[in-house]
């Protein structure tokens, strides 16, 4: 573990974002090359494909954690889901059409949540989410984890969120547990 240094949380916006990329770049490539996920360069840039169009949704919110000195430690983003979206027909199981009712208000997909091995249990990965949520009246968040980041898992839990199926979330992708995590019922 690091030393004591502080840890900003920094909120961003999509334009933000995108300006950041190399910092969200950091975190992810390191975060996700670790095992159970193992991503590759091709998985990277997949995801950072994704990422330059997830930053031009109206609704995107990130954030980015990091050193005094601007070392990039932890990244969070994601947006609302639109009427169209595609997120609930991935799941291998069906759900009521009331829980898959979007509307580009009701429900914040969160995309990634990811702290650098160094700055783990810090409670920064907490501050992330809190960020990214933090104003935006969704009234809940949805989510994939891989059930084997039992650290993120465990994490998620305690934060409230609820297992509510199972999902490939990309092609060639493992089995992901769906959470969600209804945001009035946490106080907010």
């Amino acid at each position: 573990m690091r030393g004591p240094e502080t840890i900003a949380i920094e909120p961003v916006d999509g334009r933000a974002a995108a300006q950041a990329e190399d910092a969200f770049r950091i975190v992810y490539a390191e975060v996700f090359a670790e095992p159970p996920y193992r991503e590759t360069a091709a998985d990277m840039k997949a995801t950072f494909g994704r990422f330059r169009s997830q930053t031009r949704q109206h609704t995107f919110r990130g954030a980015l954690a990091h050193t005094g000195t601007g070392e990039p430690v932890g990244i969070a983003y994601g947006y609302n889901l639109g009427p169209t979206t595609g997120w609930w027909d991935q799941l291998t199981a069906p759900v009521p059409d009331e829980m898959r009712r979007e509307d580009g208000h009701r429900t914040f997909g969160l995309m990634e949540l990811a702290v650098r091995a160094p700055w783990r249990g810090r409670g920064i990965a907490r501050r992330l989410h809190d960020a990214v949520l933090q104003g935006n009246n969704a009234e809940r968040a949805l989510l994939n984890v891989h059930p084997e980041s039992k650290a993120a898992v465990a994490a998620y839990r305690s934060w409230g969120y609820r297992k509510i199926g199972d999902a490939y979330p990309w092609e060639g992708a493992d089995l992901h547990d769906v959470l969600l995590l209804g945001l009035t019922d946490c106080g907010r």
